[in-house]
């Protein structure tokens, strides 16, 4: 089966991501995609300081670096959740990604994004810095545009996911882009080795 992990690429109080998770995870699960939830609070990491893991590779400094490759091995691919923060994604996402290399290579990774804009330019700067991984980012997206958010935010019910139907065929279709991709990645990984 193939393993997407889901990463909440925002570790903020009160954080939107907490209402977009469980519905990107029940979607892809819903699609035959076993999922797991990455989310970096369970990850402190330093600021990055160090020689870059495209040169050290997997010897990482601390536990906490290692458990975090270890646990982005067993991914076939991933979904960021990101917020939009002054035009640009959340520092603690940057910081996890600069701490990891070699595990995001030659994977998937799509992304979910929400604010002013439906997060359109952090998933543009994600998107370049995946190729920089060598991952592949693919096309298809999730917007979240406040007209969305405002009614998630006042809803009492987090396992309410009907203030997310403008977007379903738009989840539905990053799934359907993001098994594809997973699966063929994943072989073509087995055939390099």
């Amino acid at each position: 089966m193939t393993k997407i992990h889901v990463i909440m690429g925002t570790t903020r109080t009160g954080r939107f991501g907490e209402r977009v998770a469980p519905w990107v995870m029940q979607r892809l699960a819903e699609h035959g995609l076993d999922v797991e939830l990455l989310d970096l609070r369970d990850y402190p990491l330093p600021f990055f300081d160090q020689k870059p893991p495209s040169v050290t590779g997997r010897n990482y400094p601390t536990e906490d670096m290692a458990r975090l490759g270890r646990k982005l091995d067993e991914a076939d691919g991933f979904v960021v959740l990101t917020g939009e923060y002054n035009h640009g994604y959340p520092a603690v996402l940057k910081n996890a990604i600069d701490h990891t290399f070699l595990e995001w290579q030659r994977k998937p990774v799509a992304f979910v994004g929400w604010g002013g804009v439906g997060g359109a330019r952090v998933i543009e700067q994600l998107r370049m810095v995946a190729v920089e991984l060598d991952m592949a980012p693919i096309r298809q997206a999730v917007h979240i545009l406040p007209d969305v958010i405002r009614p998630a935010f006042r809803s009492n019910d987090p396992a309410d996911f009907s203030v997310f139907e403008p977007l379903e065929g738009r989840l539905t279709a990053l799934a359907e882009g993001l098994a594809w991709w997973a699966t063929t990645l994943a072989a073509g990984r087995t055939a390099a080795d």
